[in-house]
């Protein structure tokens, strides 16, 4: 009989019971205690340091500094001992109680899920502690406890915004000097310009078919009625101002006057319709295709021989201004941006 694989079972922990506020407690208590050793620590580092000797000579403190040297500091550094132990003891009891519970499902995930708590341990990666209070108190946070000001957290976003806009910006704009240099000191860059332009040529064609379509097509749709009056004008002056068919159309006394007129209206009525009709495929509708004239025409624009030293010269002079109003964009500051608008909405709220 074949036996089935057992699930750990993981309970939900009930946030109104006695456990769960004993969780609670603990984690606020390890979080103030991680915060107050090492803000001890940080001081401790500071009154020891060569700078702490200078600044108490000037101020006339010595005797103060002494007195840390010789009464507290070995209190400090016995308490970074015991705290140390306290923190292998205290891993060690959670280690065993996440054992107990099956809080995860292998016994020894513990060490990897909490792998700076353990380094934090070592006296020279003490920081790492501050990670874990940190984690405490973002936890904290997600549960409704406010336990960093709002204010603070909108500082801290701001001051990480405007950290990773700073250096995101001089990476661009290395990056794009970078380019520059290339592109000023090496002649392979002719040769980048021409893959470009043959990598997007059907791009191009595909396109340019679409804007004379959305465009030409459509403008001349909406005056093909009035091009066509107008040649239709033109045909009928060009055969008003023709002195040989007045003087042949005077050789008819009696129906020459008519003849002429009617002549006239015959041309102008032709003018009109060749226009319509040389128009007609130049004004089609946009359908699902591009027109077939306005494709070739793209088409044979595409394949335009670049290997021309203006044209060369006027793509150049794109990618280079292309760049330039890029590294324009990049340098301006955001952040500031956003204190001139909290500078103006504080003094329009002042006002009002």
């Amino acid at each position: 009989m074949q036996k089935t694989k057992q699930v750990p079972n993981f309970q939900a922990i009930n946030h109104n019971s006695l456990q769960w506020k004993i969780y609670l407690g603990y984690d606020i208590f390890m979080m103030f205690i991680i915060v107050f050793n090492l803000f001890c620590i940080s001081a401790n580092a500071i009154l020891m340091s060569h700078f702490a000797i200078w600044l108490s000579e000037h101020l006339h403190a010595i005797h103060l500094l002494n007195f840390y040297k010789t009464e507290l500091n070995p209190w400090v550094n016995k308490t970074e001992g015991w705290f140390i132990c306290f923190l292998i003891v205290e891993l060690l009891l959670r280690w065993l109680l996440a054992i107990t519970q099956r809080h995860h499902q292998r016994w020894f995930f513990f060490p990897f899920i909490h792998w700076y708590e353990i380094l934090a341990i070592i006296p020279q990666l003490r920081f790492l502690r501050l990670f874990r209070a940190g984690i405490i108190a973002y936890r904290l946070h997600e549960l409704g406890y406010e336990i960093i000001p709002e204010t603070w957290q909108k500082a801290a976003k701001f001051y990480y915004q405007v950290l990773m806009e700073e250096l995101s910006d001089r990476v661009v704009i290395t990056v794009i000097d970078g380019i520059r240099y290339e592109l000023d000191t090496s002649s392979t860059h002719k040769k980048m310009i021409h893959d470009l332009v043959d990598h997007h040529r059907e791009i191009f064609a595909k396109t340019l078919a679409e804007l004379l379509q959305e465009n030409l097509a459509n403008e001349l749709k909406r005056q093909q009625q009035h091009l066509a009056q107008h040649v239709g004008l033109v045909v009928e002056k060009a055969i008003i101002e023709t002195p040989e068919l007045h003087q042949l159309l005077r050789l008819f006394p009696i129906i020459g006057s008519r003849l002429e007129e009617q002549i006239q209206s015959i041309g102008k009525r032709l003018g009109e319709n060749i226009t319509q009709g040389l128009l007609e495929p130049w004004a089609e509708p946009q359908g699902t295709d591009p027109n077939k004239t306005y494709q070739h025409i793209a088409n044979k624009i595409s394949q335009i021989d670049i290997n021309n030293a203006d044209l060369e010269k006027l793509i150049e002079s794109v990618f280079y201004e292309s760049l330039a109003a890029i590294r324009k964009q990049v340098k301006i500051k955001q952040w500031q941006n956003i204190l001139i608008a909290a500078d103006q909405n504080k003094t329009t709220d002042q006002a009002t």
